[in-house]
């Protein structure tokens, strides 16, 4: 039997489970603060898969063992790799308050409304993205993805955050819990005692009693109609043509998705909604504005952009997939700079036919499967004497690329994915 200890951030643990440990596995924090047996043999947590080959070894002779972990070992912990490799049959799991759930008690708040993402050992650009699409977040942090590069990243792009660092939660003497901007965070050495970061977006109203926990459910619609949104002499993206550029972007809860040329922010917004970081990039200063309205409407958060493209892109974080609505002469170099970039897809809606050789050019020279249609539609429209016609829109190409299987995947400008 395999029994596993959560500690650290509750109860210590109990010792008649310490008391018959022959192997105890855990962090150096972990074993130095518990009593041992005489002759216990420990095993200082570094690389997983050598700990658990001498862990089989005790098991298949019968003998006790003993796993210490952080807080709950079966929310992101080390579960999941124990159950993997010996059964869950074979474990015995004493789970105590996960740092995610004491932080947010140290700050009276409840979290079946947060959202959990993270970064420890994983990339840490999910969670900065979930950290800027969401107004309510915990970050298990991990070397190389703590409070400062965390920071660091949400500065740039959501400065407004609130970060709550919290350390050696648990700990009478060492446990701190701090309140901090991005800035300050990214400016400091936080140490190895940092037990979990929150992001939270003060400016968005806490929602009311929950049914499901986690985030708001996704939007029941989606293409929403064109006077859902402030826009100038209507020039939006319309419902349609959003349908399916949606449908190709894939917006999802950590990813960015770049919007140039955004207008209204209709494509911006819809991504938003879905889950997704944004960024919207709009070279007028009245469109600057729409953009930043239509997003408050909404509820969600948009990271806007002014300058004109592509030059814009240059600090811009490497995105998953991007929409490009304007253009002009310019609009093959700027889908050539997007493609560079991207790392999953990009979306092109355009009128013209002339430039659609030339917007397909782009894609594929950047390593991209290319596909595409154009969109004609009809809507209803009333008539005197309660009848209906059929109103015909303006026909819209819209282009696709996909990004090859196995392709590389882009970097920042700093050489360091993002």
């Amino acid at each position: 039997m395999i029994t596993v200890v959560g500690t650290g951030t509750g109860a210590p643990p109990p010792e008649d489970v310490l008391a018959g440990a022959e192997l105890a596995v855990g962090g150096r924090r972990h074993l130095d603060a518990v009593r041992l047996p005489d002759g216990a043999e420990r095993i200082v947590l570094g690389p997983l898969a050598p700990a658990l080959d001498v862990v089989e070894e005790y098991v298949e002779k019968g003998r006790p063992v003993v796993v210490l972990a952080s807080g709950d070992p079966g929310f992101f912990g080390i579960v999941r790799a124990l159950a993997e490799r010996f059964g869950a049959e074979l474990l015995d799991v004493r789970p105590g308050v996960s740092s995610v759930a004491a932080a947010f008690a140290r700050l009276g708040l409840t979290w079946d409304d947060a959202v959990v993402v993270s970064a420890h050992g994983r990339d840490p650009r999910t969670a900065v993205h979930v950290c800027r699409a969401f107004a309510k977040v915990g970050v298990l942090t991990g070397p190389g993805a703590g409070p400062a590069e965390l920071g660091a990243a949400l500065a740039r792009t959501a400065p407004d955050r609130v970060l709550v660092v919290a350390s050696a939660l648990g700990d009478p003497v060492r446990e701190r819990v701090e309140r901090v901007s991005p800035a300050e965070a990214a400016g400091r050495d936080w140490g190895t005692a940092v037990s979990v970061v929150l992001c939270l977006d003060e400016s968005r109203p806490p929602g009311g009693p929950r049914t499901l926990s986690g985030p708001a459910q996704p939007p029941a619609g989606w293409a929403l109609a064109e006077d859902d949104f402030a826009h100038r002499d209507s020039m939006i993206t319309k419902f349609e043509v959003r349908a399916l550029a949606l449908a190709r972007l894939g917006p999802r809860p950590g990813d960015l998705v770049w919007d140039v040329g955004s207008g209204s922010g209709s494509v911006a917004v819809e991504c938003a909604r879905l889950g997704a970081a944004v960024s919207a990039v709009e070279k007028s200063p009245d469109g600057v504005g729409r953009i930043r309205a239509n997003a408050a409407a909404h509820g969600v958060d948009v990271h806007v952009v002014p300058g004109t493209a592509p030059d814009a892109l240059a600090e811009l974080d490497v995105p998953d997939a991007v929409f490009v609505g304007g253009g002009g002469r310019d609009l093959p170099g700027i889908v050539a700079a997007c493609a560079r970039r991207a790392r999953r897809t990009v979306v092109v809606a355009l009128a013209a036919l002339d430039r659609v050789p030339a917007v397909r050019g782009a894609l594929t020279d950047a390593g991209f499967d290319c596909d595409g249609v154009l969109l004609q539609s009809s809507r209803l429209a009333p008539l005197p004497g309660d009848v209906t016609r059929l109103a015909a829109t303006n026909p819209v190409f819209l282009l696709w690329g996909t990004r090859h299987l196995g392709g590389s995947i882009p970097f920042s400008h700093e050489g360091v994915a993002l």
